[in-house]
């Protein structure tokens, strides 16, 4: 059988394979079909690999593996309503938390993954619920994190979007990041950045990381800081 999957690297391509079709590495070949990188410094990669399993490795021995792994695919294709007495009481806080503010809402399971888990919010106020910036949201998902933690003994994190505004977010970010270490270049002068939140900041570090004659560092205290980009070819 052959098979199709696409990563920002071949790891995270490979990772997908294995996760979807539930086998182990040496159980299927590896062809890469495109390596594509786009943005301004090109920084932002795509890489789609063919993998081409084993004869021995289709059948029962997929059938009987697939359940004991949880499939990378669940992030795209999740069942939205909650599985368990963890995600119902995770979904029903969430809700409370946002029709005690006055707004009604539906929240639903965006995707899940070994240590992580996603709910989305649907509501006529999605725009009052995400606030400036992502704080109302950020504010829900500090409140669910903390929730997560008394109701289960495991270490999962919860993302709570809307609108899809984590993943905009980080796409305005990248090519924010972009621009300012072009500018930064150019003129061979830093560039103080908006106050961001450590999941933001830690973006930005990396989209510039491998970027020669430039660096990144956090300016201020607490969770809200600020990153200067440096030029540093004269050092």
């Amino acid at each position: 059988m052959v098979y199709e999957f696409e990563g920002k690297t071949e790891k995270e391509a490979m990772d997908l394979a294995i996760g979807e079709l539930g086998l182990e590495r040496d159980q299927f070949d590896v062809e890469i079909l495109e390596t594509q990188k786009s943005g301004f410094l090109n920084l932002q990669k795509k890489v789609v690999i063919r993998v081409h399993t084993h004869d021995d490795s289709s059948g029962d021995q997929r059938d009987q593996s697939v359940p004991q792994r949880k499939r990378a695919s669940s992030r795209y294709n999740p069942n939205p309503e909650p599985e368990n007495d963890f995600e119902h009481a995770l979904v029903d806080f969430v809700r409370s938390m946002v029709e005690k503010m006055g707004y009604e809402v539906e929240v639903s399971i965006l995707y899940r993954e070994d240590d992580k888990i996603a709910l989305k919010l649907d509501s006529e106020h999605s725009g009052i619920l995400i606030g400036r910036k992502g704080k109302n949201l950020d504010a829900l998902q500090l409140l669910a994190n903390v929730i997560a933690t008394r109701l289960s003994d495991e270490n999962v994190k919860v993302i709570v979007d809307a609108e899809n505004y984590r993943s905009r977010r980080e796409e305005a970010l990248i090519r924010l990041a972009q621009k300012v270490g072009d500018q930064v270049l150019r003129t061979k002068k830093s560039k103080l950045l908006e106050p961001m939140n450590p999941f933001e900041r830690r973006l930005i570090h990396t989209t510039l990381n491998d970027i020669e004659n430039i660096e990144t560092v956090s300016e201020g205290e607490g969770l809200i800081k600020q990153v200067r980009v440096v030029y540093k070819g004269y050092r």
